[in-house]
Parts: C-alpha cells; structure tokens; sequence
C-alpha cells in the first residue's frame, strides 16, 4: 500500500472513529439527561417499545381522566355530591406529547420489503446482474422457500470476486422442516440452476461449506470499459415512474435558515437521481405559506410599506420584519385587532389583502431564490393555500366514502388509521382544519389527481410518527397500494454545531442560509489563494472553482453522512483536501482532466484507438482494480435508488477517487525517458477518461459543480 494511500486510509479511518465517538457522546449525554431522543430510541430497541406503550398508556390515561371529569361536573349538577380529584392525590399532569417522532407510538410501516425498481437493463452492472441470476437459481431450486439472498464481494481474492452465502441458511431452513442437506450440496443445486454460460464470469466454485464463488471475466471487464470510454457512461434502464419529492418546504416571510439544509440538499440530490435514469419528477416545495400569522404580517406591511401595491418593498431582513410584527401582535391589543381582521379578509379572498399576502410572499420567494441559485436548485412552490378548498373537498369525501373512519371527541372530528395508537384531527371544534387536514388533503391529490407512482417526502426525523400516521390513513381511504406506489419518508437527522447542540450563531439565534454559504464563499477564496491558484488560474477559472468549492463542500458533507444521523458542521473538515471531502475529489477530477489534456492526445485519435481494440490489454493489477470499481457505478445507482441514502454514492466515488491515485501511482499514463519520445499508453489514458466520466456522472446526481482545473 503507497504512503499516500495508508495517509488517506487513515484519515477516514480518524474520521469514522470520531464519528463513532460523537455518537456515542450523545447517547450517553441523552440517557443522563432522560432525553429519549429518536437516535437514542433507534440504539436500542427495547426502550423504543416500552416508551410506545408508555405514550398509549398516556393518551389513554388522558381519555379516562376527561371522562372523570366530565362525569363528576355531571353528579354536581345534579346534586349528588362527590369528591373532587385533587391535585395531591392524582398524578403530576403530563404535557401533551409532541407529534415529533421522538415519542414513540408510531404507525406501522410495511411490514415486507417491496422492490419498487423495476430494472430493464442492467447496463454495466455485475452485482445487479449476479443477485437477479442467484435469485432466480434459489427459486428454481428450492420453490417456495422465502430466504434473503446473501450476496457479497469476496475480502480475499483467491475466492474470487464475489460469494454467494445463502446455502447454510438454506440448509438450516430445510433441516427444521425434516429435510437433511449439507451445505455443500445445497450450493451445488444452486449453481445447477444457473445459467451455463454467464458472459462475465470466469467460473464459479462451490466450497464444501456452501459458499459459492464467482470469478470474473477479465476480458468481460477490459471490454466494457473500451465500451464506456468509446460510447459514454451508461445508467441501468429502469421502467418509468412518475416521482413526487416534496422536499425544502421554508415558511414564508421567514429567512431560510441551516434547519432547511438538510431538505434542500438531500431532496434535490434524490430528483436528480431520479432523473439521471429517465424518471418523470416534479420537484415540490411545499412552502407554509397560509395561517393566522399572515394577519400580523399583512397588518404590519400596511404601517410599514403603504404603497406596496405600487412597488415591492425593500424588506432588508425578512426575519427582522417578522419579529416587529409578532412583538406588536403581543403587545398592541388594536393591532391585534386589525391582525385577526386581515385573516377574515384574506380566508374570504379580499381583493387588496389577497396583493398584500402575495406581495409578503413575492419577497420571500426572492431571497429563497438567491439560496435556491447558489445551490442550483430547481423546485415548484406549491404550498399550503394550494390544499385550502381541497381541505374542504377532502372532509366531505370522508363522510361520503369512510364516515365510519371519523369519530367525535370533544367537538373534534379525528380518526384512527389502522395500526396507529395517535388520532389524527382532521376538524378541529371550531370547524378549522390543521397541519393533519393539510397533509391528508395534499396526499390524496398527488395520488389521485397527479398520479404519482413514488411520493417521497424529505422531512426531518422528528415528523416520522405524523407521516407515518398520514401514510396509514392514505392506505385506509384506498388512495394508494403499497405493494405498488411507494410512498416513503426519506428522514433526516440535525446538523450541529461543535458543541453537539443545535448548530446557531454564537449570539443563540439560528443561522440563515445565506449567510452560511456566503461564508462558506469567503473560506473558499482563501483556501485556493493558500494554495496559490490565484496565480495559475484566470479571474473566471478563479471564480468557478471557488464556488464549485464553496457550495460543494457543504452538500457533500451534508450527503456523504448517512442522512438518518445528526453531523457536526464544520468548514475546516469540509474544505480538508484529505479525506472523504468534496475539495479532495474536486482536485482529483481536475488531475484526472489535466492528465488527458497533457497527453495531447484529441478525442478523434483516442475514439480511433478504441475501435481498433475492442478488449482494452489492461493486465496490471492497479489497472483491473480500477476497472471494476468503474463497473460498479450502476451497481450503486441501483442501491440508492432503492434506500435514498445518497452517503452510499459518496462513499462509491471516494473509493473511485482513491483507486485512481493508486493506479496513477503504479502505472505510467504518459511515459517519459531521457532522450527517447514521449510514450501515451493509450489504454490507460482511457482509463482516465472514464474515470473522469464516472465522477462527473456522481458529480451531477450530487448537485456538485465540476471544474476542470482547480
């Protein structure tokens, strides 16, 4: 192993274990706070299952000392006389349980894994390849017998490239149910049922204790990559899906700030997975833009801005403007007054207060929209005032399809879906509707009306339980089947700052987005000034480079963390050239361009190679190590297209990043020797070319500008 690569190796080594470090430091800290935290609740099972029972124990606790209540109100008007519960002799009262995920009681989620990709074309991919052929051999086999495939690539190569393990539980399966098998045998029966001639594999070897091994084809291999480097990078063909991601999801007449990071980022990252393989996606912002606050808000904007029907105001600070007119609301009985007038106004779609609530809304959208441009992200705002007449039309389609599935409760019109411990309020006593009403009401038209084959929500992990409950009432009303849509929660941890609390400003207040990344710009300039680009590059090459830098950094640390789990923002981990970074592959796809450009060589004269040589003499080590990795990009589109943890993408193009170095290393790509001509071995050069090919594939699924000279 290079120095370099032992460097690399342990630097993330470093990284993994600090992470590890971080997290258990936070549940340990959650356990001696008391603090049943979700990531907490996730590490151990058992305290998850007795904290759900514990909040059904509650709600239930609730519903009984209601009724008590009631009833001794009851007996003392008419007359019969009764002692009233004390505060001493009853239980401390609880505070309402939060509907965030974090207490338990959760709807249930499907209970079998379906597979939602259905795949065409495998393209390049050998694993996809392997498991669809090993799946069908243990059918074919064993018919009937419901066992997980478990298919890996092999540590050790003397056991080929990849092993296939599902013999023993096989064997174990059929030995319960009478049936004595070794292991051995059962992998032989398994590789009977496999196609005689595979293209890209080698041979196949049944060990006596079942695992199957399979070695590759190397000419398989050195004629793919001729293939990528002559046609281009190629994803699997999958059958067409209509995608929803509602994802971002700000409030209006409020700055976005770094809680709406994480949305963004993963929500524009997963759209552009999804269009990378052909998938019809609309990109939803579900913006909060409705609600009694627009009252004091539209109130405020006629003291401050009076002619903002003639020209829109300059609001410097969005969140400024909000807190002025919140603290008057509290404090100014007449405003007040005028505030609750405003939302009759605006609910019965008053003319002149409907232009001021879109004048409100018009500034926000724009200091969105410079976020929006710095991260290049495209999304549609549909938002809450979008569902207001559907909230209406949804009730009455309740009461005329499922009346059975609405119950009364204290003037509340809720409901229970199947499974769920939590009701959800659908009318509130006063006849108002809630977030509940909204999110049913919005489910039901992406299903039915837009008809979404996938909607998936990008939401923190503290909405899970009410998502979840919405999901279960979705599947109740017959909206969707489950066994055919996917409708999935793709949920999210906190970003936190270096004192493991949420990540603010060191005044206390939450950081706003552009104030994040404007920083992030000027750590930016300053890293490639140390570096002396300055010098080398021009004012535009420059500046490409910088906010490539700048915006990169802090996508690919949000991405590159397994999106389930809280991480630590920091900008001198993201702009490190060492390690698992965004700035470390910048640099190595900038050397990977530099290497082609150097070589002289044109895109005709490498394009006239590779067709003259079908199978690419890639015959050193490093070479075929690199060449498999390439190949594996299809692969690893397929797995993120079925778990949305796009940290699987970033971990595939690190590994890529680093095996190029190697390869760099150990082989010559142009040659030089004193007094002879300079030697282009053009099977390495294209090599290089799909290298650099693939990591601008991952680089566009990412969002991550590409550069070529850093």
């Amino acid at each position: 192993m290079s120095a370099n690569k032992e460097l690399q190796q342990g630097y993330s080594d470093y990284s993994s274990a600090l992470d590890q470090a971080t997290l258990l430091n936070r549940l340990i800290a959650a356990m001696e706070k008391g603090d049943l935290t979700d990531e907490l609740l996730e590490h151990i099972p058992e305290l998850s299952e007795a904290k759900k029972l514990n909040d059904k124990l509650k709600y239930r606790k609730t519903i009984l000392e209601r009724s008590i209540a009631e009833q001794f109100a009851k007996n003392k008007k008419n007359g019969v006389k009764a002692s009233e519960p004390s505060a001493s002799s009853s239980a401390p009262v609880e505070k309402k349980a939060k509907k965030d995920g974090k207490n338990g009681g959760a709807a249930p989620k499907q209970a079998k894994k379906v597979d939602y990709v259905t795949v065409n074309d495998y393209g390049s991919s050998i694993f996809g390849r392997l498991q669809s052929l090993f799946k069908k051999a243990i059918e074919d086999a064993f018919p009937g017998l419901d066992v997980p495939l478990l298919l890996a690539e092999t540590p050790n190569p003397q056991f080929g490239d990849y092993q296939c393990n599902s013999a023993m539980p096989i064997a174990a399966i059929l030995k319960a149910t009478g049936i004595n098998k070794k292991p051995g045998d059962v992998g032989k029966e398994i590789h009977a049922k496999l196609p005689e001639n595979i293209d890209f594999v080698e041979k196949i070897a049944v060990m006596p204790a079942g695992f199957i091994n399979v070695f590759l084809n190397a000419d398989y291999l050195r004629k793919q990559i001729s293939s990528l480097a002559l046609n281009g990078i190629s994803l699997p063909k999958v059958a067409k899906k209509r995608v929803l991601v509602d994802f971002s999801s700000p409030n209006i007449a409020k700055e976005m700030h770094v809680g709406h990071l994480r949305s963004t980022i993963i929500g524009d990252s997963i759209c552009r997975l999804f269009e990378a393989v052909g998938y019809d996606v609309l990109r939803v912002n579900h913006i909060g833009d409705w609600g009694t606050q627009f009252g004091m808000l539209i109130a405020h904007l006629y003291d401050r801005f009076p002619d903002f029907l003639k020209k829109l105001p300059d609001i410097s600070d969005l969140q400024a403007f909000y807190k002025e007119s919140k603290k008057r609301f509290d404090e100014d009985e007449q405003f007040k007054k005028r505030a609750y007038e405003c939302v009759v106004k605006l609910q019965s779609r008053d003319g002149e207060i409907v232009q001021a609530w879109n004048t409100i809304c018009d500034v926000s959208k724009k200091y969105n929209q410079i976020v929006y441009d710095h991260l290049d992200i495209k999304i549609k705002d549909v938002g809450e005032s979008f569902y207001q007449d559907k909230m209406v039309e949804l009730v009455k389609w309740i009461k005329e399809n499922k009346p059975d599935m609405l119950r009364k409760e204290e003037g509340r019109q809720i409901m229970f879906p199947t499974g769920c411990d939590v009701p959800l309020t659908v009318v509130k006593s006063d006849g108002g509707f809630t977030y509940d009403t909204s999110d049913l009401a919005a489910l039901k038209y992406r299903m039915l009306e837009e008809k979404c084959d996938w909607n998936i929500y990008v939401v923190d992990a503290g909405q899970n339980l009410h998502l979840e409950t919405v999901y279960a009432a979705g599947r109740d009303f017959g909206w969707y089947d489950e066994n055919t849509q996917r409708v999935e929660h793709v949920g999210f941890g906190l970003v936190l700052g270096d004192d493991k609390k949420k990540f603010k400003t060191r005044s206390g207040e939450t950081v706003r987005l552009l104030d994040l990344l404007s920083e992030g710009v000027k750590r930016a300039t300053e890293k490639l000034k140390e570096k002396g680009r300055d010098a080398v590059m021009t004012e535009e090459e420059l500046a490409a480079a910088r906010d490539a830098v700048a915006f990169g950094c802090v996508k690919y640390a949000d991405l590159s963390h397994t999106r389930t789990q809280d991480y630590i923002f920091s900008f001198d981990r993201m702009l490190d050239d060492r390690g698992n970074t965004a700035v470390y592959l910048l640099y190595a796809y900038a050397r990977i361009r530099s290497i082609v450009r150097t070589s002289g060589v044109t895109d005709s004269q490498l394009a006239d190679y590779l067709a003259k040589t079908p199978i690419l003499p890639l015959n050193h080590p490093a070479e075929l190590k690199l060449a498999k990795q390439l190949l594996k990009l299809s692969d690893c589109v397929l797995l993120v297209l079925d778990s949305l943890m796009l940290h699987q993408m970033c971990d595939y193009v690190y590994n890529l990043a680093t095996l190029f170095h190697d390869f760099y290393n150990e082989c010559y790509v142009i040659e030089r020797k004193e007094g002879e001509p300079v030697v282009v071995h053009f099977h390495r050069l294209a090599l290089c070319e799909v290298t650099a090919n693939v990591i601008s594939t991952c680089f566009k699924i990412l969002g991550i500008r590409e550069v070529p000279k850093m």
